[in-house]
């Protein structure tokens, strides 16, 4: 295995670049790391730099050319729903999980049917970057190959991550494909829960719920899960103080 510390996601060949057109908001977490603040109030309605973490998800969505996103739900379901109610770019579609938590794998397939047959993005709300010299989800969509990927996984440095404190989950190798850190080792690259995934990762998947971890590794062993390096920075707002951190970092990247 031969470890890259930069590019990611082979080249595109001269094929005709279709960007996606629908996306996948994971929203239906209980965000228990970040209670108390979660008690009261939906981890995706949470403030950071004075604008709720899932309205900035929506309108990066929005400017990378979505119009329709689908939002899972579970707690504090109505908060999420009055919240989104006036939404018009993406229009919003609510995939309800009231009746019990699905996890990522899960709350996709429920979602699949609304999500149409082509690629879409996939984000959690957590999920926050500061742009690089060019847009990520554009970068994104040219590095998309139908015809050799079922997902396309962002991946941010380690070293340069706010808001986290793992190790690390995969390694990158020359021709973009991913492999998972090995046990008691340090990977370069964490997953940033942004990605476009196709219909065809959740083709015979499991009932109820289940993490997408489990389909990212089935599409690890065919050689059809690849990665691309985030060229700006990556926060990860899961907790408290994650918040302050973001904010830091937001307001440094316009001084």
């Amino acid at each position: 295995m031969t470890v890259m510390n930069g590019g990611g996601a082979a080249p595109r060949n001269s094929a005709c670049v279709t960007a996606p057109t629908t996306a996948m908001v994971l929203a239906a977490g209980l965000g228990t790391r970040m209670r108390p603040i979660t008690e009261r109030l939906p981890k995706p309605l949470v403030p950071v730099a004075g604008r709720p973490l899932i309205d900035q998800v929506l309108d990066r969505l929005a400017a990378a050319g979505v119009r329709e996103a689908v939002v899972n739900v579970h707690h504090l379901a109505d908060q999420i729903e009055a919240h989104l109610s006036g939404r018009q770019v993406p229009r919003i579609r609510i995939s309800d999980e009231r009746d019990g938590l699905l996890d990522t794998g899960g709350g996709i397939v429920r979602a699949l049917p609304m999500l149409g047959p082509g690629p879409f993005y996939l984000a959690n709300t957590d999920s926050l970057w500061i742009e690089g010299a060019r847009p990520l989800l554009g970068r994104l969509a040219e590095a998309w190959q139908d015809d050799r990927m079922d997902g396309l996984l962002v991946l941010a440095p380690t070293v340069t991550a706010s808001g986290y404190g793992g190790t690390g989950d995969f390694l990158l190798d020359t021709a973009g494909r991913l492999t998972r850190r090995p046990e008691r080792t340090t990977a370069p690259f964490a997953y940033t829960g942004v990605a476009i995934l196709s219909p065809r990762l959740f083709d015979d998947a499991p009932n109820g719920r289940f993490s997408l971890n489990l389909l990212f590794d089935r599409a690890i062993a065919t050689g059809r899960l690849h990665g691309l390096r985030l060229d700006g920075l990556w926060m990860h707002v899961g907790t408290p103080s994650a918040i302050a951190e973001a904010e830091t970092m937001i307001e440094n990247s316009v001084l």
